[in-house]
């Protein structure tokens, strides 16, 4: 897909991949709508390069209906919807509350099931459309230290591969971005154990930019940050036996040089 004239939307647009992702888009020539929890941060972003920014809380439904309403009222129907926003605060079974169990399912899941719900109906009248989706490596792999963030973008995942099965003989493409480290404020630190030992070579986001907008330019379904994403993929699926006791050890290194982040 050309991104010339096209009409796109970015959740999680006021900072990281979301922010990089927008000045690309636009540099190729796309209409942005900016979105982001933080408005001002949204606004910041949309002014840069001469978008249009909208506060929206995307794990609402109601909310995100009136993102897609306002976006077509100002620029036209919706040709890409970007749902990158996420959310990372959670630990282990035992130590974590429901309530951040539901935080996690409400953005980093339901927020892409609203958005698309909003934006497909039109997409399959118009016979076209482009969806594309930010999980993770953790929801191919995992995250050591991290459960309500792993299983939700393993939700996402499954989520993404449904519906370019689903509706791509209808017109509608599907990318999933599933990076490894990107240095954005939800990695953190780089120099703790986790980053140093599991989150992979640490990419800046405007690589990343660069790499999800050369997917949709090619209709690529899968977007991996580095080659090595797709030798732990194989290392997974040729045998998951030695793949979770190579895990496990990982996980061992990790607590006992300080863990992950409180």
């Amino acid at each position: 897909m050309d991104f010339k004239h096209k009409v796109t939307v970015v959740t999680g647009g006021a900072s990281g991949i979301g922010a990089a992702c927008a000045r690309s888009f636009a540099a190729r020539g796309a209409k942005v709508v900016v979105t982001d929890v933080n408005g001002e941060g949204a606004a910041a972003v949309a002014g840069e390069l001469g978008g249009h920014a909208v506060a929206c809380d995307i794990g609402d439904e109601t909310a995100v209906n009136a993102l897609v309403a306002e976006a077509e009222a100002t620029y036209g129907p919706i040709d890409i919807f970007f749902s990158n926003a996420g959310i990372n605060s959670g630990r282990e079974m035992l130590n974590t509350d429901l309530s951040v169990w539901e935080d996690h399912w409400r953005v980093n899941v339901m927020a892409h099931v609203h958005a698309v719900r909003a934006v497909l109906p039109g997409m399959l009248e118009r016979g076209e459309g482009y969806l594309i989706h930010t999980a993770s490596m953790a929801g191919i792999l995992m995250s050591n230290g991290n459960l309500p963030y792993t299983v939700s973008k393993h939700a996402v995942v499954g989520l993404a591969e449904y519906l370019s099965v689903t509706h791509h003989h209808q017109g509608i493409r599907v990318s999933l971005l599933a990076p490894l480290g990107v240095r954005t404020p939800m990695l953190g630190d780089t120099d703790k154990p986790f980053a140093r030992n599991a989150a992979g070579p640490i990419k800046e986001p405007e690589d990343v930019a660069e790499m999800v907008a050369a997917a949709v330019e090619e209709e690529r379904f899968l977007i991996l940050t580095d080659e090595i994403a797709q030798t732990w993929i194989e290392g997974k699926t040729n045998d998951i036996e030695r793949w979770l006791r190579g895990m496990r050890r990982l996980a061992e290194k990790i607590e006992a040089e300080g863990g992950r982040d409180p």
